[in-house]
């Protein structure tokens, strides 16, 4: 190495030493907010609940506009809240127009085998699931204090929606089953029918009157879990009314544990697309 080398190596290293020792400044910082967290305490439930609020990017800017309510199960912030907010939020885009702006609640769990199913019979499911069979408790909260909270504390109009999925899916059948005029529109996920030997898929769906538009969705699962779904939508598809849409979704490349992002955008663009 010749001596020229040799001190444009050492001109280079102290360079690059000086800049790295260099501070990069911000010009600010700030908290990053795409809504609300409120706690919530439930007297039905004996136990305060924790909601995540997707509130759109109008709501501050119109005070008089009114949104309709996707209520999400499982909606912590490490579960589905965030992405499916994000996929409220893309939707609502003006230049996609797929479903209005919308207020998400996203519902944290505290004990979802408990609040997501009813009693059972079937002593393995009673087993793996201890604390099994408060679905009914939960139903209640969500209908007699959960959504009154929601309408008397944010600007909703009459419009709502529930997602469920797995266990949520099987909740989000049971409501529509027994007390469907809870929600207008039922996104349901590979919901697990299976419970307590599919005796929800042998029971009879409560009649209405009020106008549903309801979508079932399954990834590729297993024999089990396609054909409670596909029982589900024929169920439903051979008891609709003129007032009530069902749509059917299968999505072959994907499974139980990543069917839930895709299906939901489907779901909106079959449930909301008259609306555009």
């Amino acid at each position: 190495m010749t001596l020229k080398t040799l001190i444009a190596l050492i001109i280079s290293t102290i360079a690059c030493q000086i800049h790295a020792q260099t501070p990069i400044s911000e010009t600010s910082k700030a908290v990053l907010s795409i809504g609300e967290k409120v706690i919530l305490d439930s007297k039905i439930l004996n136990e305060n609940r924790t909601l995540n609020i997707y509130l759109p990017h109008s709501y501050v800017q119109d005070s008089l506009k009114t949104y309709p309510v996707i209520y999400l199960l499982d909606g912590s912030i490490d579960e589905d809240f965030l992405h499916i907010s994000g996929l409220v939020q893309f939707g609502s885009f003006s230049w996609i127009k797929m479903l209005p702006e919308s207020i998400v609640v996203g519902i944290s769990n505290v004990d979802r085998k408990r609040d997501f199913t009813y009693p059972t019979s079937n002593k393995k499911d009673k087993a793996d699931f201890p604390t099994t069979g408060k679905s009914e408790a939960f139903i209640n909260f969500l209908g007699t204090e959960l959504q009154p909270y929601i309408d008397q504390n944010y600007r909703t109009n009459t419009t709502k929606t529930i997602i469920g999925q797995s266990l949520g899916g099987l909740l989000a059948t049971e409501i529509l089953f027994k007390k469907p005029d809870l929600f207008d529109n039922y996104i349901i996920v590979s919901p697990s029918l299976w419970w307590d030997d599919n005796s929800l898929l042998k029971s009879k769906p409560k009649a209405y009157t009020t106008k549903k538009s309801i979508y079932v969705g399954v990834g590729k699962e297993g024999p089990i879990m396609e054909k409670a779904a596909t029982d589900l939508f024929k169920t439903l598809k051979s008891n609709k009314k003129e007032n009530t849409q069902v749509y059917f979704g299968f999505f072959e490349d994907l499974d139980h544990g990543d069917t839930l992002h895709l299906a939901v955008y489907d779901a909106f663009e079959l449930l909301f697309k008259t609306k555009k």
